[in-house]
């Protein structure tokens, strides 16, 4: 128990100070819910006739209100506190998670991790921002208060307080026993957790292609699995904690009886007055109320643990090293020098030694798998190569903080993805701080102004996630765009025109020119037209530089490249018999 106490303790980092906040407030709620007891001991010692004194009333209608009041306003705060402390000690947790993923190695997201991650941040954190602070406060606020009515009532009648001392600690060796057995099933429920989340994610994201093979009702084999495992550990933990709950509400209730039977036997031997049996039989209603609400809290407290302890598990996801420096070079040729990486165990990039000068640019052709990307990628130190370097202006990638690498570097993927947010901000992304008027520029180079200020919001028009109201060339247009509005001295360009209708494809072609002039340039491209006038044509194959020059020295070689053009010109050149 005290090491998943402490683990919570960890867990809520800066929040520590509004769950100590919680605590002395809890403590206060404590003595003020005595002075309701006191009220009612007024009244029944003016009852019974054991004081006759005319202030009587006003005094316990003092002290009853004074204890409503005073309940109210801890309770208000003590609930605000617990409140922050659970919301923000969760929030954090969560912006720590988005920090520590900006430096994990692309490798490591596939769909088993980023279902994984999706079940973290949001299954499993859910419940530790709805459990940890009632377990932090709530247990250790009800032993709190339990401690102060068990003392009240030592000092008041010690046979009854034994009573009470004795069945609190017979409760609390019962939630002892149900916290250890919880610790079984504890981690199979949250991951039973993340699981479904993940298998929930993979469907909805598949839809399409679950439709389109007519498989509805039939491809959720992997969900169903999933629901009906978390549907099997929710039961079990409730058949587990069943028994003990049943077990604990008899402790409970039989020290009430016990109490009651005990009052009353000490009044007819003639030891207790009649004012403190029924005060006795009163307070056998109210003292085991706050052990309870503890004891409902540490109940709980190793699911917490493990929502915790599962979350925590992003935290050992292996790193880039980021022992680099702010690196501002002179000069942006890249070079690659002797570079092999491998995806998990097979070798795809086997070798390969090239310079890309500064402000040229080089395409990059080869078929589908050659490891064209994955040249790219280890550019933007996306992973790390296995041997080998590269590096920018004479500096190896790995000497940049990562964040200066990426001020170097813009990149427009073919597979574009824009955020849920206004179409202004998703083309400022690379560059917050530019005004209106830059992106409208930017917009406008890119060749996606005219549909923006057709929208009914224009730029501040909200586009759904992933960019899922706008077509593939608008998406790959403002993906232009905001590569021109972060104006790196390094871009990349992956198939930048492979979703833009005919009609826009000379303009954009134009733009990319212009976003082009003075950098350095690395395209993969299979148009024909942007390959030829690139300065350097890199042909890649099986992850080897299998030809390499310009499209006028290539094109009278026999080998991939001449298979390129021609197949090229022949797709041009196709048309429909009579």
């Amino acid at each position: 128990m005290l090491t998943a106490l402490k683990s919570i303790w960890q867990f809520a980092g800066k929040e520590r100070a509004n769950a100590n906040k919680s605590l002395a407030v809890g403590f206060l709620y404590a003595i003020f819910h005595m002075l309701q007891v006191g009220a009612i001991y007024q009244v029944i010692l003016a009852l019974t006739g054991e004081e006759q004194s005319g202030n009587t009333a006003l005094t316990a209608l003092a002290l009853l209100v004074t204890s409503i009041l005073g309940r109210a306003v801890c309770n208000y705060f003590g609930q605000l506190q617990q409140a922050h402390a659970g919301y923000f000690m969760v929030g954090n947790k969560r912006v720590s998670i988005g920090d520590r993923l900006k430096s994990v190695p692309m490798g490591y997201f596939n769909d088993n991790s980023l279902g994984e991650i999706t079940g973290i941040t949001t299954t499993v954190l859910e419940e530790v921002e709805t459990t940890a602070p009632m377990v932090l406060v709530g247990m250790l606020g009800g032993f709190i208060n339990s401690l102060v009515f068990t003392a009240m009532v030592l000092v008041w009648d010690w046979r009854i307080g034994l009573i009470v001392a004795a069945a609190t600690v017979l409760y609390l060796l019962i939630t002892s026993a149900m916290e250890r057995k919880s610790a079984v099933l504890a981690p199979k429920r949250q991951t039973s957790a993340a699981k479904m989340v993940s298998a929930v994610l993979e469907q909805v994201q598949g839809m399409s292609v679950i439709k389109s093979f007519n498989l509805t009702g039939k491809g959720d084999r992997r969900v169903r699995e999933a629901l009906a495992e978390n549907c099997k550990c929710n039961l079990d933990v409730e058949l587990l904690f069943t028994p003990y709950t049943i077990a604990q509400g008899l402790a409970l209730h039989l020290g009430s009886i016990a109490m009651i039977l005990a009052a009353i036997s000490f009044y007819l031997a003639g030891t207790m007055t009649l004012a403190n049996t029924l005060m006795t039989i009163i307070m056998s209603f109210l003292v085991f109320a706050q052990i309870e609400s503890a004891g409902s809290s540490m109940s709980i407290l190793r699911m917490a643990d493990s929502a915790i302890h599962h979350a925590n598990q992003i935290d050992s996801i292996p790193q880039m090293d980021e022992g680099g420096a702010v690196i501002q070079p002179e000069r942006h040729d890249i070079s690659f020098e002797d570079v092999r990486f491998s995806y998990e165990q097979k070798e795809i990039i086997h070798g390969i030694s090239v310079m890309l000068p500064d402000k040229t640019t080089t395409a990059i052709i080869g078929p589908s798998g050659s490891g064209k990307t994955t040249l790219c990628n280890l550019i933007a130190r996306f992973w790390d190569v296995d041997s080998g370097a590269v590096k920018i202006g004479g500096r190896d990638v790995r000497e940049y903080t990562l964040e200066s690498l990426m001020d170097q570097v813009s990149m427009v993927f073919q597979n574009v993805y824009l955020f849920a947010d206004t179409i202004e901000n998703n083309i400022k992304f690379g560059r917050p701080d530019a005004t209106h008027a830059e992106v409208v520029e930017a917009a406008r180079k890119a060749c996606c102004d005219d549909f923006i200020e057709a929208l009914p919001e224009g730029y501040n028009t909200i586009i759904g996630e992933g960019g899922a109201s706008l077509s593939g060339g608008e998406k790959q247009r403002i993906s232009i765009a905001r590569a021109m509005l972060k104006d790196a001295p390094i871009v990349i360009l992956d198939e930048a025109t492979a979703n833009v209708d005919p009609e826009n494809e000379d303009r954009l072609q134009k733009a990319i020119e212009s976003l082009t002039r003075d950098k350095t340039i690395i395209m993969i491209a299979h148009r024909l037209k942007t390959v030829r006038s690139a300065g350097q044509i890199l042909v890649v194959d099986e992850g080897r530089i299998v030809q390499q020059g310009r499209h006028e020295d290539l094109i009278g070689q026999k080998g991939l490249y001449a298979d390129f053009v021609l197949g090229r010109k022949e797709a041009v050149g196709w048309k429909l018999n009579k």
